[in-house]
């Protein structure tokens, strides 16, 4: 039973934001005639008008995002050619990532060189997951078990590490840049700029799941160890 809960509560956390990101992005992807552009053509103009002509806009299917090392706002097809709330506030959003690269917002350079670490670690890690328990095979210890945990929850360590460092880092590009830049650029009306807070905590909260289920998965193999 303990075990049939925890499974519940943890699709809970992955599966819950992820179905009202799409519900709320949804409800604002109507076609506007009255906004001024595609998500793609907005997020061109504040690069321009903050004068960071160097970084590319582009339609990507890799979901939206901002590439620091690359200077590229991906935008999702949807997002960089539709004329809807959603791609203009994920336009900006994304914008917003590219104002801290360029101002050197320091949790974002963390955040940049933790998830390379992470990726090495990762990789890392699967590699002395399969090897531990060969060598395990052969020699026979009981403790070569313990070191696959302990390598386990190593790599699980810095992939929660990289989500708890990105809760401030989106936060900062959502509510410190990209909202003041709409509202106070005239680019949505009032009425919209509801809709465009409802989006960015939305999109938000995918991020403070993430984290949780890191960290309750973190907690798992924690307790794994000490039984």
């Amino acid at each position: 039973m303990r075990m049939i809960l925890l499974f519940l509560l943890l699709m809970m956390i992955v599966l819950g934001p992820q179905l009202w990101v799409w519900w709320v992005f949804r409800q604002y992807r109507q076609h506007r005639e009255d906004l001024g552009g595609t998500g793609g053509e907005l997020a061109r103009h504040l690069l321009n008008r903050f004068g960071l002509q160097q970084v590319r806009v582009e339609p990507t299917p890799m979901g939206d995002h901002y590439n620091p090392e690359t200077k590229v706002v991906g935008l999702n097809p949807q997002h960089y050619n539709g004329r809807s709330l959603t791609a203009a506030v994920i336009a900006a959003h994304e914008v917003g990532h590219a104002l801290q690269d360029h101002e050197g917002y320091t949790l974002l350079k963390d955040r940049t060189h933790l998830i390379k670490f992470a990726q090495k670690a990762e990789k890392a890690g699967s590699y002395l997951m399969l090897g531990i328990p060969v060598l395990a095979g052969v020699t026979r210890i009981p403790a070569v078990g313990l070191a696959v945990l302990v390598v386990a929850i190593g790599t699980m360590s810095v992939s929660a590490m990289v989500h708890l460092i990105t809760l401030p880092v989106e936060w900062n590009a959502s509510f410190r840049r990209a909202l003041p830049i709409l509202r106070e650029g005239g680019y949505l009306a009032p009425p919209d700029l509801h809709g465009a807070k409802r989006i960015l905590t939305a999109a938000a909260l995918t991020y403070v799941a993430s984290s949780l289920f890191s960290l309750v998965n973190m907690w798992r193999w924690i307790r794994l160890v000490r039984r």
